[in-house]
């Protein structure tokens, strides 16, 4: 084998390697998450706090990115209804949040016409939101549109 065709065969490793630690760093954090407390409780004080609608809008993330749509759906349905109570429904946070809940629908393999509906929805409506509240060129218009 040359040393060329080495050098490339130990890359791919090392690729694999980092992609699978990296998987496997994620899926601890979720665990971690999920076993310190449940979803906010939409009526609890904490669960109103900015701090907590933020690392539940990042926990569900990362429930997107491991492929547990059900859970991902389920959160961002209930810290929806808090963002938009908290923030309104033209704050940055909430905007994002109806984001990533259009985009969970939409990537689950298991989803229904009715809920690629939504999806769309939900897609128009942040982005006509987003557009109006931040401008076109904003990233966060230029993500979802």
């Amino acid at each position: 084998m040359s040393g060329r065709a080495s050098s490339e065969r130990l890359s791919n490793v090392q690729v694999k390697v980092s992609k699978t630690a990296h998987v496997e760093c994620v899926e601890a954090a979720a665990s971690a998450a999920s076993s310190c407390s449940s979803a906010p409780d939409a009526d609890s004080y904490a669960s109103q706090h900015f701090l907590t609608i933020r690392a539940a809008n990042n926990y569900a993330a990362t429930l997107v990115l491991l492929k547990r749509f059900e859970e991902a759906k389920s959160l961002l349905r209930k810290t929806m209804r808090v963002a938009r109570r908290v923030h309104g429904e033209d704050h940055d946070t909430t905007l994002k949040i109806r984001w990533l809940f259009a985009m969970t629908l939409y990537k689950d393999p298991d989803t229904t016409l009715a809920n690629l509906r939504e999806a769309v929805t939900t897609l128009e409506d942040a982005e006509r939101t987003t557009r109006r509240v931040m401008g076109g060129a904003h990233p966060t218009t230029k993500g979802i549109g």
